[in-house]
């Protein structure tokens, strides 16, 4: 049997810290024929510790946010298939194997990464019942993980929208167009980590850029589209 064709998307700001573990990690997995790092304005030597493992890297000028990075990344995608994982991932970036089967093998078209229940929270998980709601009252599915990051599917999903999501919106972005254009959208439970984030003042300025970006693509979901 013949190794499914992938492409892994990683959008990074400011990630010198885990990149390299990271992409050390994604380099075992045979199923991963190319790997994209798409270097968000980072001010730090992420795109230069990238570049020295030999993978593709994409600099951008200026930070655009996520949705634009993942966007641009896509775009420079050769095969079928997409991995989409975070740069912060370190060596639990392996679980992205668990996402690549359901989709190589057409049981799905997307496949999202569902993370271990944490012990402590650093907010009160307002912004993920907004985005389940959100998913829940345009596709009356009821999704696990709506923000989660790590996903594989099929390319032609991301080009299908006209332009990218803005920001943090992209996972929201994501779920309702696949579901709504008649995607299989499969959940997987992971043992993935990556940094989280406390209840410090730039803690919730991010919140409230998520959320403010979760509510604009339910607008743009119920409204515009």
């Amino acid at each position: 049997m013949s190794l499914p064709l992938i492409s892994v998307v990683i959008p990074a700001f400011n990630e010198a810290d885990s990149i390299v573990s990271t992409l050390k990690v994604l380099e075992r997995l045979e199923e991963l024929a190319e790997v994209i790092v798409v270097d968000d304005g980072s001010t730090d030597a992420t795109a230069t510790l990238a570049e020295k493992l030999g993978v593709k890297v994409k600099r951008l000028e200026n930070n655009q946010g996520k949705g634009e990075a993942v966007f641009e990344g896509v775009r420079l995608a050769s095969y079928p298939l997409v991995a989409l994982v975070d740069a912060d991932l370190g060596f639990s970036a392996v679980e992205i194997k668990k996402l690549i089967l359901p989709v190589s093998s057409e049981k799905a078209d997307m496949a999202v990464a569902v993370f271990p229940e944490r012990r402590s929270r650093g907010g009160w998980g307002m912004v993920k019942r907004v985005a389940r709601w959100s998913v829940f009252i345009l596709t009356g599915r009821h999704l696990k993980e709506p923000l989660s990051g790590q996903r594989v599917l099929r390319k032609e999903i991301i080009d299908g929208f006209s332009c990218p999501p803005r920001g943090f919106g992209l996972e929201t972005a994501l779920n309702l167009a696949a579901l709504r254009r008649g995607y299989r959208l499969e959940e997987v439970e992971v043992e993935m980590y990556h940094r989280e984030r406390g209840k410090d003042a730039a803690s919730f300025l991010h919140r409230g850029k998520q959320m403010m970006a979760v509510i604009k693509e339910f607008w743009r979901g119920a409204v515009l589209r």
